[in-house]
């Protein structure tokens, strides 16, 4: 471990390296190296993905879109009117009411759509927790560069104070020097 990161959570965390937490360490360890936590957690998380992922994802996209509700619309509407209308004779229609065949493809594309739009759901929450984790990161860093800030602004308002007090020092030997140099004045004139 290097020590440059043990002083770096003593002064900041006021803790000892070992008693912080994975994130701390972390912040400790980008701080001492000076680089700045800035990654988008999202795109190294879609980059790990396989490609039946991807896919779940874009089915999932498209499965809660108003072009697949469309689309699931018109279907059904041409189903129900080609059997109910269209091919009126018994024998013509190939899913009569109370169309059974067309239940049966709704429970189909229903018992696959569900798994995978389930897939895409842990996934995301996967990416929004590492996304919260980040942010954790970056506030608390940011938090940490305040309190440094804040240090060296009270060690530079000290600084100004010790100055303005040397000088009002200075300004009350030059007043006594100047009364008394008065008092000597008007001693020998008067």
């Amino acid at each position: 471990m290097n020590q440059n990161v043990s002083a770096i959570a003593e002064k900041l965390f006021r803790m000892k390296y070992e008693d912080l937490g994975e994130l701390e360490k972390k912040v400790a360890h980008s701080l001492a190296r000076k680089i700045h936590i800035s990654r988008n957690v999202v795109h190294d998380f879609s980059e790990q993905l396989t490609f039946g992922q991807r896919l779940a994802d874009k089915v999932a996209s498209f499965g809660g879109s108003w072009v697949f509700i469309g689309i699931f619309i018109f279907i059904l509407i041409a189903w129900i009117s080609l059997n109910s209308f269209v091919l009126t004779q018994p024998d013509k229609s190939f899913d009569p009411y109370p169309y059974i065949l067309l239940n049966l493809f709704l429970s189909m594309i229903a018992a696959l759509q569900a798994p995978i739009i389930l897939m895409s759901q842990n996934r995301q929450a996967a990416t929004d927790r590492l996304s919260a984790e980040h942010d954790y990161e970056v506030n608390l860093k940011a938090e940490l560069e305040i309190s440094v800030l804040h240090e060296k602004m009270d060690l530079l308002r000290e600084k100004q104070w010790d100055e303005l007090i040397a000088m009002q020092q200075q300004q009350l030997t030059l007043l006594t020097q100047l009364i008394e140099t008065l008092k000597q004045n008007q001693e020998t004139t008067g």
